[in-house]
């Protein structure tokens, strides 16, 4: 079967099926998995889910042929190429990040350096000779081969990929031991991704991904030509490229023809059809074991009974529903009162040698404010992170904390400062206030640690593990300015739910770094992107308002580009009194386009500025009446009012913030719109 790979090029899909059957996978005395059944279909898209520790990753190595398992088989047609992408672990060095992802292509590779040494050969032969003759004629074949693999789309299928994934063209000689472990990962998904295996294992892929490469990759996976099995926490990325969900508990699996929302909101209807059917057949159970029971010793009833007792044995017994983790929610401790504003940078610069960071960088989060922080790696959000938490100094400029601001930072590194030697318990009830530590263990069960895991030492944990004791840690301390470094990496979907739920009710600042979108829309308010190079942006709302304004942003650029354009060949050519022998029809094909860029362009941005004002002056107004309202009798002495009313004018500040911030781009954009027409 032809079809289109994601740059254009026609490949042949060999896999036909994957079959799991009869799967059964042991670790000592546990069973992931029994009797595990199921198929992959050419092109489809699967999800794996379930809890962490339910086998999922386990499942994918069996599939890779990594992990044999303990009996049953997966079959795949002879040829079938898998290709499997882990969490973590691999690390790669010796060579340049080009010569690394290029070995993807490694029967063109061969090829061509077989090519150049026979060719090296040749020269030293006479070409009256045999030899010469038998070789030129190899070196023939060889290269009627390499011109079917078509070497010419190999350099720029690599650029496209590797630069897809994040990667700049100054990186393309640097070795591969200077990557980290997140960019390590990318290196190892660009090899996979050229490779084209007709079956893709991804396991997490998107964890060490910014946003705008992650809406890249679910872009590339999309129209990716082979079948897709995924494990993911990202919900995002599960609804929009899967179309069918595996999910596992207890070593069963059990199949949804849909993604993971629909997976969510249909096994609650599966849980609780079962529950009705599985408490009818008890009743009915009860009721005949209860005539056995009843009429037992009667000669009169024997015949009854032993019909009884036989329809009994005959019933096909409904298993027990599998019963949810119990959903508990975690609330922060009350946090102190702070100021207004909580935090405030004014101009200030930070550098590393000659690479600048910030350059007379301004920003201010106020009492209550949720923000996401997101950019590429080393865009300097972990700096600015430092920065704003006075953990770092800038080199120039000014920092300064609210009135009595309490602040607590959760970054991956605080992982490595725990305890070797304390139990998870131990840990975390040290770090608790003293009121805290009662809730300790619930709060540790949030967060996959249940049962006897608690009594695990640090020093044994995997590094996800002791990540997620340093965030339980961080949360049970009081604090009223929470800075949160990547929090959901190692959470599973219930864990994320919980955090979720509980910074939304926190009072108290937050600044999240993250790049899980699900997570943050409905937590944040504000958006501040870094990009290498680049003076910081601050957006008025949540990931996908970012999303769409920046999207709205790239395209507002064609026009201008397009418009610079204009102005050049308008300058050039000018007009026909000025420049006598001008094609007249030419400079009306730049007329014309002038006149549709100042309608479709130019109107829409100052029909909405003429709406911002009459919005701004409604807000100005409204905020001048509560100001007068907070200010009242009524409202000072009474505290709930106070707080009420407060919190209302809060929301107000927030709105006319943005409002103004809105009215000063587009004043910004109508003005060198204006320019560039050559409207005054």
């Amino acid at each position: 079967m032809a079809i289109l790979d994601p740059l254009g090029e026609a490949c042949t899909l060999r896999l036909q099926m994957i079959s799991v059957q009869s799967l059964r996978v042991e670790y000592g005395a546990r069973v992931l998995f029994q009797n595990l059944n199921f198929s992959v279909q050419a092109r489809e898209r699967i999800a794996f889910a379930g809890h962490n520790g339910a086998g999922k990753s386990t499942l994918m190595k069996c599939i890779a042929g990594i992990t044999p398992p303990t009996s049953g088989k997966v079959h795949a047609p002879k040829g079938t190429r898998i290709g499997y992408l882990p969490q973590e672990g691999i690390h790669v060095a010796g060579r340049s990040l080009w010569q690394e992802v290029e070995s993807a292509f490694g029967a063109t590779v061969e090829l061509r350096e077989k090519i150049e040494r026979l060719s090296n050969e040749l020269i030293k032969l006479d070409p009256r000779s045999s030899p010469y003759g038998d070789l030129l004629e190899e070196i023939g074949e060889l290269e009627l081969q390499l011109d079917g693999l078509d070497p010419a789309r190999m350099k720029p299928r690599i650029e496209s990929v590797l630069k897809g994934l994040g990667f700049r063209s100054q990186d393309f000689t640097r070795d591969c031991s200077e990557f980290s472990g997140g960019w390590q990962m990318r290196i190892a998904m660009a090899k996979l991704f050229l490779q084209e295996p007709e079956v893709l294992l991804l396991d997490e892929p998107t964890n060490h991904l910014d946003i705008g490469t992650q809406i890249w990759v679910e872009e590339y996976l999309n129209h990716y030509p082979g079948a897709i099995l995924l494990i993911s926490h990202d919900r995002a990325l599960l609804d929009q490229l899967c179309t069918r969900t595996i999910a596992f508990a207890n070593g069963r699996a059990e199949e949804y023809a849909g993604n993971f929302s629909y997976f969510e909101r249909e096994s609650v209807l599966r849980r609780e059809t079962q529950q009705k059917q599985y408490d009818a057949q008890q009743r009915e159970i009860s009721e005949i074991q209860r005539f056995i029971d009843r009429f037992r010793a009667s000669a009169n009833k024997a015949t009854l009974v032993q019909s009884r007792v036989k329809m009994l044995a005959k019933i096909e017994r409904i298993p027990a529903p599998e019963k949810d983790d119990a959903v508990m929610n975690f609330k922060f401790p009350p946090p102190p009162s702070s100021g207004q504003v909580v935090a405030k940078l004014e101009r200030v610069n930070k550098a590393y040698g000659k690479l600048e960071i910030f350059n007379h960088f301004d920003f201010e989060i106020q009492k209550g404010e949720k923000f996401a922080i997101v950019g590429p790696n080393g865009a300097g959000k972990s700096t600015f992170c430092r920065l704003i938490t006075g953990q770092e100094t800038a080199d120039e400029g000014l920092h300064e904390f609210g009135h009595k601001v309490c602040v607590s930072f959760f970054s991956q590194n605080h992982a490595d400062e725990l305890d070797p030697e304390k139990t998870v318990l131990e840990t975390v009830e040290a770090a608790a206030p003293r009121d805290g530590a009662a809730n300790a263990r619930n709060l540790l069960g949030c967060f996959l640690f249940r049962g006897d895991d608690v009594f695990k030492r640090v020093g044994v944990l995997s590094g996800g593990e002791r990540s997620r004791v340093a965030l339980v840690c961080m949360l049970l301390r009081p604090a009223n300015f929470l800075i949160l470094d990547e929090p959901t990496n190692h959470l599973d979907m219930q864990s994320q739910d919980v955090l979720q739920r509980a910074l939304i009710q926190y009072p108290g600042s937050v600044m999240i770094v993250s790049h899980n979108r699900t997570f943050l829309d409905p937590l944040v308010s504000k958006t501040i992107e870094f990009q290498p190079g680049k003076h910081p942006v601050c957006y008025a709302g949540n990931i996908s308002y970012y999303l769409e304004k920046s999207a709205a942003d790239a395209e507002l650029a064609k026009p201008q580009a397009k418009l610079s354009s204009l102005s050049n060949q308008q300058s050039s050519a000018g007009d026909n009194k000025r420049v006598p022998g001008v094609n007249r029809k030419e400079q009306r094909r730049i007329e014309a386009e002038q006149r549709e860029i100042r309608s479709k362009v130019l109107k829409p941005l100052e029909n909405e500025f003429a709406q911002l004002e009459i919005k701004i002056a409604e807000l100005e107004s409204a905020q001048a009446v509560m100001n007068q309202h907070l200010c009242s009798d009524e409202v000072t002495l009474d505290a709930q009012r106070l707080r009420e009313s407060t919190a209302a004018a809060a929301k107000l500040a927030t709105a006319l913030e943005s409002a103004y911030y809105r009215w000063g781009e587009l004043s910004d954009e109508i003005e060198k719109i204006k320019i560039k027409i050559g409207v005054v």
